[in-house]
């Protein structure tokens, strides 16, 4: 048998033989029970910066190992959460226990009856605090008969800073992984905490690229109060975004009602699957922003203009001293903002290159040559077929 020191040493070096928050907390419990803390149920819930989620709990059970859920934002608007240790421990920053090995335990937390009625003895929650001063939790059960001894449940206590700055640690990566996901994306989030952080670090790739515009927006920003517009431009680009993610695209810039997104080509041959995913997306999109509901007659439908091209962009890090962008320039680029130009004028919806549509031949019709600002020769500009 261990002892509860090995466990805090561990902690202490960072647990750093768990790659992942759920090994963690999968290896800290068995190392717990081998230093003779009796446990049979352990959780950790952290709060994070997301815009859709609130923080993550991480559930070990002997039987079972650890699982993970996510809780959103409206958790907090719920019973089940006003009702639950977890809000006590963060208002009150104390640690709370609910012996129930004695008769006279107050079952006033739903997860206490629950926990008494699967032969649970004994419950702990205490705050883990951050060095920002937030506040997260961790809990912990045991069905040991008389619940936890004085000696284990001072163990328990022993390991909780240790395990804070672990938790801390790891929360910070996951929350810095989050943000850079949500403002720059996936991919260029990847290479951005990779160290490809320096001005003109650029790679040249070969992608699709796609441009959309929502028609008429500048008269909509003059009709439609503020917030009403914001409702709006969310509207259409929650129809947009998730499809762009879903076939493997890249959201690099929202530029006012325009959106910038490529989807990158990894090998001379991949082309073809590449277009077929950015033409799939385009139709979907199209779908999504057709099945919009209307507010009432008098409200104009939602259009747009999509322009879509391949061909090597530059795909990198601009801009001036510490303030930089991560995106993508280059003449294909270029090129695919003049189109969405020309749909415009052309009152089509969704319009390609020649170097697009030239994979899908049988897909596209020919719109003829436009004159396009920036390019000697004319542009072959193409609209789908259907």
């Amino acid at each position: 048998m261990s002892d509860i020191r090995e466990v805090m040493e561990w902690l202490a070096g960072g647990a750093l033989s768990g790659p992942e928050s759920a090994d963690v907390l999968a290896q800290l419990c068995q190392r717990m029970i081998d230093a003779g803390i009796p446990l049979w149920r352990a959780a950790v819930f952290v709060t994070t910066l997301h815009p859709d989620v609130m923080g993550r709990r991480f559930l070990w059970q002997a039987e079972s190992g650890v699982t993970t859920s996510n809780a959103l934002h409206s958790l907090v608007d719920t019973d089940d959460y006003r009702k639950s240790p977890f809000r006590t421990v963060f208002a009150t920053r104390q640690p709370l226990r609910r012996h129930l090995a004695d008769a006279d335990c107050p079952a006033d937390f739903e997860i206490v009856q629950d926990l008494r009625a699967q032969g649970a003895t004994d419950y702990a929650a205490f705050p883990l605090v951050f060095t920002d001063g937030t506040i997260h939790v961790a809990t912990w059960s045991t069905r040991q008969p008389g619940g936890f001894t004085s000696k284990q449940f001072a163990d328990l206590e022993s390991i909780i800073a240790p395990l804070a700055r672990v938790a801390e640690i790891r929360a910070l990566r996951r929350t810095s992984e989050n943000l850079i996901d949500t403002y720059v994306g996936h991919q260029t989030g990847e290479k951005i905490l990779s160290g490809k952080i320096r001005r003109g670090y650029v790679e040249a790739i070969r992608a699709a690229v796609w441009l959309s515009d929502m028609r008429g927006f500048t008269t909509l920003s003059e009709q439609l109060p503020p917030q009403a517009l914001v409702d709006r431009l969310n509207l259409y680009f929650g129809c947009q975004v998730p499809a762009v993610l879903d076939h493997g695209g890249e959201v690099l810039k929202f530029m006012g009602d325009g959106l910038l997104a490529i989807f990158p080509i990894a090998s001379e041959d991949g082309a073809n699957e590449v277009c077929q995913r950015a033409l799939s997306c385009a139709r979907e999109f199209r779908a999504r922003i057709a099945e919009l509901p209307r507010a009432n007659e008098s409200e104009p439908a939602i259009r747009f203009g999509l322009a879509l091209h391949v061909g090597e962009v530059m795909y990198g890090n601009i801009g001036g001293g510490n303030r930089l962008d991560f995106t993508c320039i280059g003449p294909a680029v270029n090129l695919a903002a003049r189109l969405e130009k020309v749909a415009a004028k052309l009152g089509e919806a969704i319009v390609a290159s020649a170097a697009f549509a030239g994979h899908f031949p049988a897909e596209f019709k020919r719109l003829g040559e436009h004159a396009v600002a920036g390019f000697a020769a004319p542009q072959t500009v193409f609209g789908l077929a259907n």
